[in-house]
């Protein structure tokens, strides 16, 4: 299903650093700056292991030419040398046939909620593709599709009124466009305890560290709620939301849906950071000033309080099958635009295939396999991953982290992020001429240049020169540091 032109894949504004912003002079002046607490209701703790995590959406069935669980586990070590720390995988079910799209179909037609695509392996494939990540230290969430099944899953005759219908009592889609799948009733109470119980079973067999949740804001927040309490029970999850609690999708009707969800109160950990993404496909292609970020992150700092996270990201399956891949939306500003998602606050992702400077828009409902052509920009994701798994300025959730904009010239946009005497400084240019960003004297000192792997030193007052459609990361590790 097109499912990026019908659905606004959600996530919406993250407190970028929701403290208020103070240069490292201030911050050294203040003997103990305190950190705001989260307010009631936003009481979720995040599991310990998300704060230096960045996450990795796999694409299973494009991965290989197998497009099996085994097949990709041979990338485990690659990914984990890459800083990898969540692994999401798209969903692994059983797809429904009856009115299916495309010869293998839509994952997120789900057949059946306790059971693993043949085409994929088998649940002992999956539990020891699992098993593998973890003695890696990489954690693996599943996409769990709550809201609706495919019109041939077994819940439709067993349960029919556990499905919504029509003024005529026909069974009907949630968006028209997406033809190949039924819409469940939540007012059902057994359902929801079906779909809790089903979602406990991976945690369970499979030993999942929690999941991605499709279009998370259809379905009630109550039972997000509820179902978090129950998994917690098991052992501590990541919850990522696909929604966007600040906007209404565009197939709902104004009013239709109050977007004020409080998904990230209890149930999730992270959103998308749409808002964000769509801001910078239009910076890159010149719409708006890269200054139109300061305004985002005003916003963000407004309706949200510190330690809640939304997902940075360039593509995703949505995006790069229906919008296009980054190199059509964002040009020669692809690989900017992936270091402000990487570094910027929040959680960031990388979608299957980025590493291999992937060209293409992969099929949604058919084999087409990802041409990894030597992973040529496997080194650049892993300098942005691994310098978000070590620093503690760049953690995630952390309210005590600073974050300072700093001025730059029109055609960039640079700032710095510190957290005690950990500091990393960020500089991209998304011109056509070299610029220089001068940076205030709180910033000097002696740095790591992160992509050039070398030393280099600020002066107080000096510039930091940075190429046309460049980037630039330093990092001032604490004395003693590798």
């Amino acid at each position: 299903m097109n499912r990026w032109n019908t659905f606004l894949l959600a996530g919406a504004l993250l407190g970028l650093a929701a403290c208020q912003s103070r240069s490292p002079e201030a911050e050294s002046a203040a003997a103990a700056p305190e950190c705001p607490p989260r307010p009631a209701p936003y009481t979720l703790r995040h599991p310990g292991w998300v704060a230096g995590a960045s996450l990795y959406e796999v694409n299973i069935r494009q991965y290989t030419p197998e497009g099996t669980f085994r097949a990709f586990e041979r990338h485990l070590p690659r990914l984990d040398s890459m800083g990898v720390g969540i692994l999401w995988l798209m969903p692994v079910h059983p797809i429904g046939r009856e009115k299916r799209k495309g010869r293998l179909g839509s994952y997120y037609s789900v057949q059946d909620y306790r059971a693993v695509n043949p085409e994929m392996g088998t649940l002992d494939d999956l539990r020891h593709l699992v098993q593998e990540a973890h003695k890696r230290d990489m954690r693996v969430i599943l996409d769990w599709v709550a809201n609706h099944t495919s019109w041939d899953n077994p819940l439709v005759q067993q349960h029919p009124d556990w499905f919504t219908r029509d003024a005529r009592g026909r069974l009907v889609p949630p968006v028209a466009d997406w033809q190949d799948v039924v819409d469940l009733n939540f007012e059902r109470p057994e359902l929801r305890r079906y779909m809790t119980e089903s979602m406990a079973y991976w945690v369970r067999e499979a030993d999942v560290d929690g999941f991605r949740c499709d279009v998370a804001g259809l379905v009630p927040t109550a039972f997000w709620n509820d179902t978090r309490r129950e998994l917690e029970k098991i052992k501590p999850v990541f919850m990522l939301a696909e929604w966007d609690e600040l906007h209404d999708p565009p197939f709902l009707k104004p009013g239709e849906f109050d977007p004020r969800t409080g998904l990230l109160e209890q149930a999730f950990d992270a959103t998308y950071a749409l808002r964000l993404h769509y801001l910078l496909d239009s910076v890159a292609r010149g719409q708006q000033p890269p200054a139109a970020l300061d305004a985002y992150q005003a916003a963000e700092r407004r309706r949200y309080p510190a330690g809640t996270l939304l997902m940075n990201f360039t593509s995703s399956h949505d995006v790069n099958t229906w919008a296009g891949t980054e190199y059509e939306r964002l040009g020669a500003n692809a690989l900017p635009m992936a270091v402000l998602a990487a570094t910027l606050p929040g959680i960031p992702m990388v979608y299957s295939g980025q590493e291999a400077g992937l060209k293409k828009r992969l099929a949604f409902f058919d084999k087409d396999p990802i041409s990894w052509n030597g992973y040529p920009l496997q080194g650049f994701y892993t300098s942005l991953l691994q310098l978000k798994k070590r620093s503690p300025a760049l953690r995630n959730g952390d309210a005590c982290a600073r974050f300072e904009r700093l001025p730059s010239p029109a055609s960039t946009y640079a700032f710095g992020r510190s957290q005690g005497p950990a500091r990393v400084l960020v500089a991209v240019n998304l011109g056509a001429e070299l610029q220089e960003v001068a940076l205030p004297a709180g910033w000097a000192g002696q740095y790591h240049d992160v992509f050039a792997d070398q030393a280099y030193s600020l002066a107080p007052g000096a510039v930091l020169p940075v190429e046309p459609h460049g980037y630039r990361v330093l990092e001032l590790r604490p004395v003693g540091a590798n």
